[in-house]
């Protein structure tokens, strides 16, 4: 590994700590959005309401120096009001493109699933192209650019489901747990001496790295090294979750790409080269949870794709 690639992962590294200062108890989640930066990807991350899902993406920017917007999706939201659109400008007579929310670095749509189909395939393009359209002339996003969205799990009525063409271009869906106990009081002993979520720098939130580091880190991650069997152990995963009786739906070959990217970043931030069959293991659910689709059987029967996606990974031996 070299000097600047070890300076980028001791730096990324520290964000879990510099992050803790803001958000309590949510470090999984926390690394699971710096690997989808490391990748390039988009993270969905799924939780109820007031776990800090907001604040944590928030905090992860602050810590990154990287510009951060938040848009509410709402029933009535236009896909000009995410993306941009052109403006008359009477003193000109001409029209100006006025550049939409979608123009940041780390962008936040919050409850992604209020808004209609149409704004939000709106995102499509900028998640896959990293760029936008408007009037036929593409517009290039700024570097690094990722999407968080966020749904509540419990609550679907006035809600519009994402389409499975639209799930799998997320990354990882995140699944953002209450807090334990501890963690719960720390919240609490922090708001009563004075802790304003709105306030990332009195709470002591800095930036450990930014841009530089990241696009190391990335470069980094396309040189780490994977053997023969551990990608033939990625691909039969994947087959197996369409063959699995639960499941009507498995993952696509691009579930077992970004598999392999997700394996590949969270190796490199581990300090190694080489990807171990545990790295695939370690994100093998937030790369593949929405990805499948279980059987209205199953599901009548209570069981959950983590269930089964546990139990494709217990059947499908890993190399040694």
């Amino acid at each position: 590994m070299t000097p600047e690639s070890e300076q980028a992962r001791l730096a990324l590294s520290r964000l879990r700590t510099e992050v803790g200062k803001a958000v309590v108890g949510q470090d999984a989640v926390v690394g699971g959005v710096v690997v989808a930066l490391l990748c390039g990807g988009h993270v969905l991350l799924e939780g109820v309401p007031g776990v800090a899902k907001t604040l944590m993406v928030r905090a992860v920017a602050a810590a990154l120096s990287l510009d951060t917007k938040r848009v509410q999706f709402t029933p009535d939201l236009m896909p000009g009001d995410v993306t941009g659109s052109l403006v008359y400008d009477a003193r000109t007579a001409a029209f100006n493109f006025r550049a939409g929310p979608v123009f940041t670095n780390l962008m936040l749509a919050d409850e992604i699933n209020r808004t209609p189909p149409k704004t939000q395939a709106a995102l499509l393009e900028a998640m896959e192209e990293r760029q936008v359209s408007v009037d036929g002339t593409p517009r290039p996003l700024p570097q690094p650019f990722l999407v968080a969205a966020t749904q509540n799990p419990i609550e679907y009525e006035g809600t519009y489901p994402l389409p499975e063409a639209q799930l799998d271009r997320f990354l990882l869906k995140l699944s953002v747990p209450l807090p334990e106990r501890e963690d719960e009081l720390n919240v609490l002993r922090a708001h009563h001496h004075g802790f304003d979520p709105r306030d990332l720098k009195a709470a002591g939130v800095t930036p450990v790295a930014g841009p530089a580091e990241l696009a190391a880190g990335r470069a980094a991650v396309q040189r780490v090294g994977v053997a023969e069997p551990v990608l033939a152990y990625i691909v039969d995963l994947c087959r197996a979750t369409r063959v699995t009786p639960a499941l009507e739906l498995g993952a696509s070959p691009r579930g077992a790409t970004a598999l392999l990217a997700v394996s590949k970043a969270y190796a490199w931030l581990n300090g190694r080269e080489y990807v171990v069959p545990d790295d695939v293991k370690a994100y093998a659910v937030p790369v593949l949870r929405h990805r499948v689709r279980l059987r209205a059987d199953a599901e009548l029967d209570g069981v959950t794709v983590e269930a089964t996606l546990a139990g494709v990974l217990a059947t499908v031996p890993a190399p040694r």
